[in-house]
């Protein structure tokens, strides 16, 4: 049975990746700022202790912009996770970046709003704890460590053409975006775009954790392409097939990250009042 002080990783991802993990244990996580998506299913892979998170919880009920990010930020914290592999399906707003690609973004570009993107904002919360206003550096995002063993375990695994670098455009959703949208975050140089990446690679970063997506492309975005535009059937599909090229790229990047960290995101906090308690 897997101890809840043992878990070092966590995976944010569709509801259909905790299915490889072994020894799988459902725990359910209270948080000062409410109830994640769901339980976390905790278990092992690769050998090392990983908590696994469906970020729209396991019936993809919940939206992008009504995700409780903080709570599931929190929630893999509190229970030992300190380094984070995010898989997400994303739009392709270049045309070399057909369906089935893997992209390691180095960069994103917040396009929401109205989410909750801080857990230091001053207001008092259910437990008493008031935190302080904290400013965190976020210039790159995404853990190098995380991104380089990413990388690596693509290459492992046979997937080629996987993408070091780009940016991730971050869209408020639920809906996908118009031709101008799309031709103007093309024209900016962004590489894909996607409606989940923020506020949660920001928040990982403010409770001091690794966090490195993967952005797997379902569809290129309706400014690239003719046609009717992406539709939420393309997305699972594409998605759904390249679920099990997916399950090694993982494990091989699990296995890979380090156990003692020393990025960046590991020190992010020294020396930080935050006002509150973290778990």
């Amino acid at each position: 049975m897997t101890q809840l002080s043992d878990v070092e990783i966590g995976v944010i991802g569709g509801s259909g990746f905790y299915s490889f993990l072994d020894d799988i244990t459902e725990v359910s996580v209270d948080t000062p700022y409410g109830e994640p998506s769901d339980s976390l299913m905790v278990g092992e892979l690769a050998g090392r202790k990983v908590a696994f998170l469906p970020r729209h919880g396991r019936q993809h009920s919940t939206p992008p912009h009504r995700i409780n990010y903080r709570a599931n930020l929190w929630a893999l914290r509190s229970v030992g996770v300190r380094q984070i592999i995010a898989p997400c399906a994303v739009g392709s707003l270049r045309r070399e970046l057909g369906p089935g690609t893997l992209v390691v973004p180095d960069q994103f570009v917040d396009r929401t709003y109205g989410r909750d993107q801080t857990f230091f904002d001053g207001y008092q919360r259910p437990d008493g704890q008031i935190p302080l206003v904290v400013h965190t550096p976020t210039a790159d995002p995404y853990c190098p460590t995380g991104r380089a063993a990413v990388l690596g375990a693509a290459g492992e695994a046979g997937w080629e053409g996987a993408q070091d670098g780009g940016t991730l455009v971050v869209i408020q959703g639920p809906r996908f975006s118009t031709r101008a949208e799309s031709r103007w975050y093309s024209a900016q140089g962004w590489s894909v775009v996607g409606m989940t990446g923020f506020p949660e690679a920001a928040l990982a970063r403010e409770l001091g954790l690794c966090y490195t997506s993967v952005a797997l492309v379902t569809d290129h975005d309706a400014g690239v392409e003719v046609g009717e535009g992406v539709t939420h059937e393309d997305v699972l599909k594409v998605f759904g097939q390249n679920i099990d090229r997916l399950r090694p790229v993982l494990a091989n990047a699990l296995k890979a990250l380090p156990i003692e960290r020393e990025c960046l995101c590991s020190r992010v906090l020294e020396g930080v009042d935050t006002g509150i308690e973290l778990p």
